[in-house]
């Protein structure tokens, strides 16, 4: 074997950035069998590769008796002693056995495994590479589409977009480049496999994460994300310190911030909002860009009554309930819209008369 061999893999070892210990051992691999296959040896063999001289040696381990019934597992004792004086019977021998020819045959042989030992190698540096990037945002490049996917160019492998993650809002053109959100890396029989989104609540937050120091460096965090991808998002923000106005951060100066996030998103509509651990306040934030009047809340249901001006009642229940439906999901609170007129008659609002009355007589219940 010459050095031809050992450079060809030194040069791949280091374009593929695989290890080489892990291409020289599918290579001793690929010349063991090698051996065994073409020479119907069922010997214990291992191969020795000396990359200074690019020598081969295959060495079979036989076992030292007085006579000998099988020649590939067995060796005599006299024939022992000509190698060294000191083996006995029952001990165990290593006798080089490397054919004249077994050059050219095991090259021929290598050739396929350690090319399948290499793909492996590189779907596990791949899959090692990816996996780390698991719920978060890359830039790809589309490459082509059919019926059912878009195929997005993610660097070293190509990620298919299924349709249910894709903005139904959105066209998708070869070359466009694209941010997406990998929902999951899984390293199959087939390969690393990468599933992504669109339409994904993480790309939203993913996206605050790279527009909004502040919510990078933590000073603000994003408590909840309820979104209808491409036509209408909420999301909720928080901030310890009370000098820090984590809504006015996500917004930016003029609205740079998240208008940057709208545009990527092609104009999807994003309500951000003030998280609070009191419902009534965060269900009233919710509801915006509508105001509320009151909110009344059941603890044990999880559920809420809100009562809105007249005129606003279409704004808080929003085309096709939508508002009602986003604020529902962001707060995880069961959210029942009336009126103001509405919660008068059933008794949720006093009336005009009972609330001046009250206002007139309070030092009668003090």
């Amino acid at each position: 074997m010459s050095n031809q061999l050992f450079d060809a893999i030194d040069n791949l070892a280091k374009e593929k950035g695989i290890e080489k210990e892990i291409l020289m051992e599918a290579l001793e691999a690929a010349l063991i069998s090698a051996y065994k296959k073409n020479f119907k040896s069922a010997t214990n063999v291992r191969v020795e590769l000396n990359e200074v001289s690019g020598k081969m040696s295959v060495y079979a381990r036989k076992t030292v008796v007085e006579e000998v019934e099988d020649t590939q597992l067995e060796i005599s004792v006299d024939e022992a002693r000509k190698i060294d004086p000191n083996y006995e019977v029952e001990d165990i021998i290593e006798v080089e056995v490397t054919p004249k020819d077994f050059g050219r045959i095991a090259a021929q042989a290598a050739k396929q495994v350690v090319t399948q030992r290499v793909r492996e190698a590189e779907r596990g540096v791949i899959f090692s590479e990816y996996i780390d990037r698991e719920e978060d945002v890359m830039t790809g490049i589309i490459q082509r589409k059919d019926a059912r996917f878009v195929y997005v160019n993610l660097g070293k492998i190509e990620a298919k977009l299924a349709e249910a993650e894709q903005m139904p809002t959105e066209e998708y053109h070869v070359h466009d480049r694209l941010k997406v959100f990998v929902t999951k890396v899984e390293n199959t029989s087939k390969g690393p496999q990468i599933y992504i989104s669109r339409s994904h609540p993480g790309l939203l937050t993913r996206l605050f994460e790279m527009e909004v120091p502040e919510i990078f460096d933590g000073t603000v965090e994003v408590k909840s994300v309820a979104r209808e991808a491409g036509d209408r998002s909420k999301i909720s923000v928080y901030a310890g310190d009370p000098e820090v106005d984590p809504v006015g951060s996500c917004v930016g100066q003029r609205g740079q911030r998240v208008q940057a996030i709208v545009d990527e998103l092609k104009g999807e509509k994003i309500d951000i909002v003030e998280w609070s651990e009191d419902p009534v306040v965060y269900v009233s934030n919710a509801l915006s860009p509508s105001k509320v009047i009151k909110v009344l809340v059941n603890e044990e249901e999880k559920s809420t009554t809100v009562i809105v001006p007249d005129y606003q009642l279409s704004l808080a229940i929003g085309k096709r309930g939508q508002n009602a439906r986003l604020a529902a999901k962001l707060t995880g609170w069961k959210i029942d819209i009336k009126s103001e007129t509405e919660a008068r008659e059933e008794g949720l609002l006093k009336t005009e008369t009972e609330e001046s009355y009250s206002d007139n007589n309070e030092d009668l219940f003090e």
